[in-house]
């Protein structure tokens, strides 16, 4: 089959969604199947468009079996109107990628933005061909639950957007369970036509193994016990609650946090660090993927930190999975799907987001006793070799692909329920 990807975000970029995607690609080519990608000029999370793509408008790159049309987008960071303009300039460049493309058997569509489901599945009417929504993010919900936008004109016009996707989509795919539930029981969808594609994680570039020590020394942090925080730093993940937590672990001398990343708060915590005068934290910028595995080596445990709202509570945040693979405890500064992953897996901590106190002494209790970390270590990286392997997760996404009704059209009158023509935002 030819599958066709349509997604803002994508390697060289370093995120969840790119990282998804990017596997996804390459186990599809593996079983032999073709791929496309039509993406946007490499940019995130810094907001510039990277070194050897600038002043481009369209480039064709040929990656792995892998053919990727990359097209200019306005590059920006954060929210707002300059956020709004990164998502509507590439909504209208990534046709120059999708025209240049083969006609697909599926064409598989990336969300958010939410706006790429107007060129996305317009193109797959036109094209004849199956359209699949995937919504990693149940967007315009997750804006306003985070505070980002408020209600009125914009949202409106959001929901109308949300719905027409729905019904446009062949199959819409999501990352959660929890966002499944939501799709189904709230927004109205068939539940055959709502497909399960969780996260993943590469079992052989994440394993364990034994500590980079010239890596370690490289930072400054011989004889130091690492909590590892890799990732984006936006609102949502209330980083600042972490920094807290660390200033109460200063008499704590050698334990040392240590983030790897970018966000649109970055700043922000700078200034944070800077006014606690903490000294037992350091920032980096993000590395490559390959490159993570040699911090988590280093590392005592893996932080995973998010706020507690109806984002987070249907989240099951990417950073676990290499967490597990590695052989390393999990400490969960939050709750939801991911959490519940923790929990079931046995492998790690789980404390309410805003309980520094609680983080503090989770934080001392792996590094003080070795043999509890190295059980939830253990159990980690089992539960990742059972669940989380990116061939069993494509496998059994390619599977659900084949149970359901080849036809569009049929699909497309069965998509939703008679019910909820209302939908709550």
């Amino acid at each position: 089959m030819r599958f066709l990807i349509l997604t803002q975000y994508f390697r060289p970029e370093i995120g969840a969604p790119q990282t998804r995607l990017d596997a996804m690609a390459r186990e599809l080519v593996s079983r032999g199947h073709e791929v496309e990608v039509v993406t946007g000029l490499p940019n995130y999370p810094a907001g510039r468009i990277l070194p050897g793509y600038e002043r481009c408008f369209y480039r064709c790159e040929q990656d792995d079996g892998i053919r990727i049309h990359r097209v200019w987008l306005y590059a920006s960071v954060g929210a707002g109107f300059k956020r709004l303009l990164n998502y509507l300039s590439f909504s209208a460049s990534c046709l120059v990628g999708l025209l240049k493309s083969n006609k697909p058997d599926y064409l598989f569509i990336e969300s958010p933005p939410l706006f790429l489901g107007v060129p996305g599945l317009t193109l797959a009417r036109i094209w004849g061909v199956p359209g699949i929504f995937n919504v990693s993010d149940l967007w315009p919900d997750s804006a306003v639950a985070m505070g980002l936008m408020k209600d009125g004109l914009l949202i409106r016009i959001a929901t109308h957007l949300e719905r027409w996707a729905y019904r446009r989509a062949m199959y819409v795919t999501t990352v959660t369970e929890s966002v499944r539930d939501v799709l189904i029981s709230q927004k109205g969808l068939c539940s055959d036509r709502v497909l399960l594609f969780p996260n993943g994680v590469d079992l052989q570039q994440f394993q364990p193994q034994s500590p980079d020590l010239e890596l370690k020394r490289s930072l400054g942090l011989d004889g130091k016990k690492i909590i590892l925080y890799q990732g984006t730093m936006g609102f949502i993940h209330g980083i600042g609650a972490v920094l807290q937590t660390a200033a109460l672990l200063q008499t704590d001398t050698d334990v040392h946090f240590l983030f790897v990343g970018a966000g649109s708060q970055r700043r922000a915590l700078d200034a944070l660090k800077s006014e606690l005068n903490l000294a037992n934290v350091t920032f980096l910028d993000p590395v490559p993927i390959p490159e993570l595995a040699l911090f988590l080596s280093i590392a005592e445990c893996g932080l995973i930190s998010h706020k507690d709202n109806a984002v987070s509570r249907g989240a099951r945040p990417a950073k676990t999975n290499p967490i597990f693979a590695s052989g390393k405890p999990a400490i969960v500064f939050g709750g939801g799907e991911g959490a519940d992953l923790v929990r079931s897996a046995r492998a790690g901590r789980v404390v309410p987001h805003g309980d520094i106190h609680g983080l503090a002494e989770a934080i001392r209790q792996i590094v003080r006793d070795p043999d509890l970390a190295a059980e939830f270590g253990r159990n980690g990286r089992r539960y990742a070799e059972q669940h989380l392997s990116w061939s069993a997760i494509v496998g059994e996404w390619l599977r659900q692909l084949e149970q359901r009704p080849s036809s569009s059209s049929e699909a497309n009158h069965h998509m939703f329920t008679r019910a909820r023509e209302s939908r709550p935002v």
